[in-house]
């Protein structure tokens, strides 16, 4: 089966890539202001966000730049094989800035549960029964 050429011919062309997703997300966040008013004045301040590393950012910034690279994560036919210990680092760099982002309150911390599979699942059962005390028969009335 003849093999699509490589986007990236060498893992560390891959990493160069992620490394400009980040370097585009702080540029990124200049467009995410956080304004708030402080002071007695209420002085108008505004503060540029921390951007979440995310999976499908670096895959949309990737597709722009260069091309699909959906198949190097997934080792399509093993022809990604020499990927494979970049990928995951990768996918690990993105899950430890999610997490700590959510830890440190940077990110909504409930999303970032949910995203990385850390959601605290909790089953709650009630039961509950009824004791209906057996009345004395009451005759009809006449």
């Amino acid at each position: 089966m003849a093999h699509p050429s490589r986007i990236f011919k060498t893992p560390e062309a891959l990493e160069k890539a992620f490394e400009e997703y980040k370097v585009n997300q702080l540029k990124k966040a200049e467009k995410w202001l956080r304004i708030q008013y402080v002071g007695k004045d209420g002085a108008r301040k505004t503060d540029a966000q921390k951007l979440p590393l995310i999976m499908d950012g670096f895959e949309i910034f990737c597709y722009k730049k260069y091309g699909v690279i959906e198949q190097y994560f997934k080792n399509q036919d093993n022809y990604y094989t020499d990927f494979i210990p970049i990928c995951s680092r990768i996918k690990k760099e993105i899950r430890e800035d999610q997490i700590t982002g959510g830890m440190l309150g940077f990110y909504n911390a409930s999303i970032t549960q949910r995203i990385n599979g850390l959601a605290d699942k909790q089953q709650t059962e009630i039961k509950a029964s009824i004791n209906i005390p057996k009345l004395p028969d009451i005759g009809t009335r006449e």
